[in-house]
């Protein structure tokens, strides 16, 4: 039923294509758009073996099958009884939610090459990047008149904003992602985060007391806006005092004060992030996607993602209100079952655990290009289609391409680099895509990236 369809479809888009040529004379409709057979493979086990994945390791989860390949409903049981309303609304958090598994992997694979820390060399490779973009990540930086005087912006990103990027994609291999939940407690999961290459942790989470449960080791720590004010706190958590620091939000002058004064000599920067439009909030996302971006492989602990639980808990106080739980566990289940991430909790506390029906990654990279390929050229050449099927076509720069460089919508010259002994795997990354540095742009899902590219 299913491939009758997608034929179905198929005949559909020729029709319209039919129609095209004949209102605008254009005849040099491109093959490589038309989804083969294989395409058509690769699109259906992508969802069905995703189905499987998350029926196997959902822990109660059911996932159905869209409206097309790339749409699908992840259900949460009947029984559940959803706690959390919407502040604005009141309304309670449904049990059932929408994903697109093709934006999902496309956006995913963007943010697995790209750098997520903010350098100069993006600000000043981005068109009207000081007018436009700089003033924005500066606290009352409105009040900059648009980075008029540059050097007074420029002085106020001193301390966070590195020339080049301080890391690659693959640089570190196995990497744990440490959230706040307090089923933390539940699980003595201390050696085993200490044993992984690098770990990230969030905001003013507490190591000394917990070391048991959380682990003493730490590499990284992401900031929101309220953290990254207390930064004279923050960096006593860590006893080594070698915590990178990493701020989601603006530098604001208070910080800077501290960073100065105290003074402060742990690494600090900015976050470059990419728009995940209506998925998961918070820092624990961003800390997955700062993960991402630089280890080959992610665990994360400490994300409330059993079924059971209330409220929002943080292991080292008390309740908070949280937001959307019941959607970000669906969301991080979707993560886990795209392979991007590995999920430990105490109702899945066995390291060795094996992650069943995991869609593997030729069939992932290959769904995802034949999603972009079937309208592609109505996308190009026409408006005609972009009513028809909308759920499917990826508005994305790049779509329907294996080239991770077809993405760049932006390209610069780059600023040189220090030569850097590097993992043979993030050697390896680095050769694949010819030397070039991917930034998200933020904001502009779909868009493209900015890509600096060597001199040479």
């Amino acid at each position: 039923m299913r491939l009758l369809q997608f034929g179905l479809l198929v005949s559909l888009a020729s029709g319209l294509a039919a129609i095209f040529v004949y209102l605008t004379g254009v005849t040099h409709l491109h093959e490589s758009y038309w989804p083969s057979n294989e395409d058509l493979e690769a699109l259906r086990s992508l969802q069905s073996d995703f189905q499987k994945c998350v029926r196997a390791n959902g822990l109660g989860l059911q996932a159905a099958s869209g409206k097309d390949y790339c749409q699908v409903k992840i259900n949460f049981p009947s029984d559940t009884i959803p706690k959390w309303r919407d502040p604005k609304t009141g309304e309670l958090e449904g049990l059932s939610f929408d994903f697109n598994l093709c934006e999902t992997v496309a956006t995913w694979e963007q943010v697995r090459n790209s750098t997520t820390i903010l350098t100069k060399e993006f600000i000043d490779a981005l068109p009207n990047g000081w007018e436009e973009y700089a003033w924005h990540r500066i606290n009352k930086g409105i009040l900059l008149n648009h980075c008029e005087n540059k050097s007074l912006c420029m002085e106020k990103l001193s301390l966070v904003l590195p020339q080049t990027p301080p890391y690659l994609p693959r640089q570190f291999g196995r990497c744990a992602v440490i959230g706040n939940s307090g089923d933390l407690l539940k699980t003595r999961f201390g050696k085993e985060i200490d044993g992984y290459d690098a770990v990230i942790r969030e905001n003013g989470a507490p190591i000394q007391i917990y070391s048991d449960y959380v682990g003493k080791k730490s590499t990284f720590r992401l900031l929101n806006r309220g953290s990254a004010k207390a930064l004279d706190k923050v960096v006593e958590l860590d006893e080594t005092r070698r915590e990178v620091l990493i701020i989601k939000t603006t530098i604001h002058d208070i910080m800077k004060k501290m960073i100065l004064d105290i003074p402060i000599k742990n690494p600090i920067y900015l976050m470059l992030g990419a728009s995940f439009g209506s998925a998961a909030k918070g820092t624990g996302l961003k800390a997955l996607e700062f993960a991402l971006s630089i280890c080959e492989s992610v665990d994360m602990y400490g994300f409330t993602v059993d079924p059971g639980y209330k409220e929002w808990t943080r292991y080292f106080s008390e309740s908070r209100q949280g937001h959307t739980p019941l959607h970000g566990r669906a969301y991080y289940q979707m993560m886990e079952c795209l392979g991007l991430i590995k999920i430990h909790s105490p109702m899945r506390a066995d390291p060795n655990r094996v992650i069943k029906w995991v869609p593997s990654h030729g069939t992932i990279r290959a769904a995802r290009i034949a999603s972009e390929k079937l309208l592609s050229f109505m996308w190009q050449e026409s408006s005609i289609c972009c009513k028809c099927y909308n759920s499917t076509v990826l508005r994305r720069v790049g779509g329907a391409s294996g080239d991770p460089l077809a993405s760049c919508s932006i390209v610069k010259k780059q600023v040189e680099r220090e030569p850097t002994n590097i993992r043979k795997v993030a050697a390896d990354h680095k050769k694949f895509v010819k030397g070039t540095t991917m930034y998200p742009l933020e904001h502009s899902l779909g868009q493209g990236v900015l890509c600096t590219v060597p001199a040479n």
